[in-house]
């Protein structure tokens, strides 16, 4: 059985992307600059507010990066309003999460989205029960998909990668998930294909937070992958 499962947020826990469209298209508005789509966003997310926004300008016709630093800026007082704007767990997520905090299991959530809003997205959904160690992205520590966050989480838990379950739903968590080299868990309820998270290093594609539980409290060395739990 493995002992910890850090959990990315959004597109795995909850479902935010009607709040990330929402606050985008707000500091465009803002800007002067015309919306972008859900379906564009959904391609943006993952890689942090200023990948997302760096997307976001250049589908509005800014090639040259102008007015980033006032995306940024408009973006982090637009979005400290507005994190949880129509956001909401996934179907199944509470119940899993009780399930694997009876089992024992150190939980952990790890987001490229900025840490104040990670945690304000976390304790209104989750409150303070569920999760022992919640981060996004700060200062100092290289986001995902970088394994430094992933290692320093386990570090400070006293718990090995190889009693850790990564759980994600894009293609820049697999890459997260593999450089620790811990077990690697995709969801395909998210903001990526299932065919994407297997072509990206997913060692097991879920399609229900219920199965999280096999995956997790599995006998080692019995365990089979890609699709088989």
């Amino acid at each position: 059985m493995y002992k910890a499962c850090i959990f990315d947020l959004d597109g795995t826990l909850t479902d935010t992307l009607e709040s990330i469209t929402y606050s985008v298209n707000l500091t465009m508005e803002r800007m002067g600059l015309p919306p972008i789509t859900m379906e564009q966003c959904r391609r943006f997310v993952g890689n942090g507010a200023r990948k997302l926004l760096e997307c976001t300008l250049r589908a509005c016709g800014d090639e040259e990066m102008s007015r980033m630093e006032e995306a940024m800026a408009v973006y982090g007082d637009v979005f400290a309003k507005y994190c949880t704007y129509h956001a909401k767990p996934y179907d199944g997520i509470k119940e899993m999460l009780e399930r694997l905090k009876k089992e024992g299991v150190f939980l952990a959530v790890l987001s490229n989205k900025p840490d104040g809003q990670t945690r304000d997205v976390v304790r209104t959904f989750f409150g303070d029960h569920f999760f022992d160690a919640v981060q996004g992205q700060k200062e100092g520590i290289p986001r995902k998909p970088d394994p430094a966050a992933v290692l320093s989480i386990l570090e400070r838990a006293g718990i090995t990668r190889e009693e850790c379950v990564y759980i994600g739903d894009s293609d820049v968590d697999m890459h997260t998930g593999n450089n620790a080299k811990v077990k690697t868990v995709g969801v395909s309820w998210g903001f990526r294909s299932k065919e994407l998270l297997y072509e990206t290093g997913a060692h097991v594609v879920i399609d229900h937070p219920e199965e999280l539980i096999s995956v997790v409290t599995v006998q080692k060395g019995k365990e089979e992958t890609h699709g088989e739990i």
